[in-house]
């Protein structure tokens, strides 16, 4: 979702006449758009003003921007501590970037846009990052607060896009070339339920899937357990161009927590939705979110997630130790766990999970794959990139003629996080 409202508010930008520069410290005008899920992203972002604090004295007519979640929540503050930031912008107000842009410029002082309200209308992004795939927003804000969670409170409630609008900007995409679209949400699963529409998230992906010409893959994230319906599961077996890939966050294994957190599901829910899109779709790669340390999490309640990921045996877990966030319930609740105790209960679940993936990316060795290439290996221009249907990485050496088509590959080594091919003839 921040990747995405980069791509808006470049493409804003980019409609008013600026263009993109390389060297930041040579730009007129500098946005960080920024996150408040975890403290090590907002960490980074105080950082990171700290030190522009000397670029904007070597070029004071620069105007530096601060937005996303963290315009929204540290409004006041922000100023505070760093009075050289010339915009606020927050996570509801893209569209008004524009207009503080110019208001800067004619007055002088700070321009900040943080209300709740939604601007009318929706922002297509005209500048994309990748010319292969591209991110689809069908629905903005979060009705579930989750008691750790900040997305509600800066984001706001649940709005979702007509499905006329977001089928418009996908066939726009496949006539532009893209391969691929991914379809974004706090919570895809809940897109429709404030419309009178009458159309759910599975009805959408059968939209999709039967109306988007030059469109290969569809995907979407992120998904929240108590949502997901037989009729999605269905559609993930059924539908030709939704990939065989499901990020379904968990967050804990134990129903003690999952309680603490709101979360609105139990471990045996959650087992229960894992072994249904197992037998519908027996290749699906299932990815999680886990977080340890949560207040008053006990060694039992750390061992329940455990199990739950021996058990479900997930190919890729995202793990976190508990984060407050200031403004949240859990941020309050008794029993906060030392920061010692939180990090070693990292480590000893990252051990068991790393296991797992690499036994079931080491299992794909000699399998040949359908690969969308997406680019060059960042790390090595001689190769290229790529994604199975099952969302896992493939570096593999080819022409750059092939980026934004359609190959196999024979996988021929694995690591943790990205495998190794070769490709076929």
């Amino acid at each position: 979702m921040n990747k995405c409202d980069s791509e808006v508010l470049a493409s804003l930008l980019v409609e008013n006449g600026y263009s993109y520069i390389d060297d930041f410290q040579k730009a007129d005008i500098l946005l960080l758009n920024t996150c408040s899920v975890r403290d090590t992203a907002e960490r980074k972002v105080l950082g990171r003003l700290e030190r522009l604090k000397q670029v904007k004295e070597k070029k004071p007519d620069m105007i530096l921007g601060v937005c996303g979640c963290m315009a929204q929540s540290w409004e006041k503050e922000l100023l505070k501590r760093f009075p050289y930031i010339d915009i606020i912008l927050g996570t509801n107000r893209l569209i008004e970037l524009p207009n503080l842009i110019r208001e800067r410029l004619n007055s002088g002082v700070s321009a900040i846009d943080v209300l709740e309200m939604p601007s009318n209308g929706e922002i297509i992004p005209k500048v994309r990052e990748s010319k292969v795939t591209a991110w689809v927003t069908i629905m903005h804000g979060c009705n579930n607060f989750c008691s750790y969670c900040i997305v509600p409170y800066v984001r706001g409630r649940e709005r979702s896009r007509s499905s006329e609008s977001i089928l418009q900007e996908i066939k726009k995409l496949g006539e532009s070339g893209y391969k691929e679209v991914t379809l974004l949400g706090q919570n895809v699963n809940s897109y429709g339920f404030d419309s009178d529409e009458k159309i759910d998230f599975a009805d959408l992906l059968a939209l999709i899937d039967a109306n988007s010409p030059g469109i290969e893959r569809i995907r979407f994230t992120t998904s929240h357990p108590k949502d997901v319906s037989s009729k999605l599961i269905d559609a993930m077996g059924e539908l030709p161009k939704v990939c065989n890939h499901f990020h379904l966050p968990a967050q804990a294994g134990s129903n003690n927590i999952l309680e603490k957190m709101n979360r609105g599901y139990t471990r045996e829910h959650y087992i229960n939705l894992i072994d249904k899109l197992r037998a519908k779709v027996p290749d699906i790669s299932i990815t999680t979110d886990l977080i340890v340390g949560f207040p008053g999490e006990t060694e039992e309640d750390f061992q329940d997630t455990l199990d739950l990921v021996r058990r479900v045996e997930f190919d890729v877990a995202f793990c976190f130790r508990f984060s407050p966030r200031r403004g949240t319930p859990a941020a309050k609740m008794d029993g906060q766990l030392p920061e010692e105790v939180k990090m070693r209960r990292l480590y000893e679940l990252l051990e068991i999970q790393d296991k797992i993936s690499i036994e079931k990316n080491r299992a794909m060795i000699g399998q040949i794959h359908e690969i969308l290439v997406e680019g060059q290996n960042p790390k090595d221009k001689s190769q290229l990139s790529g994604r199975t249907r099952n969302n896992r990485i493939v570096f593999f050496t080819g022409d750059i003629d092939l980026i934004g088509q359609l190959v196999t590959v024979e996988i021929t080594d694995a690591g943790n996080w990205s495998l190794r091919g070769e490709l076929c003839s």
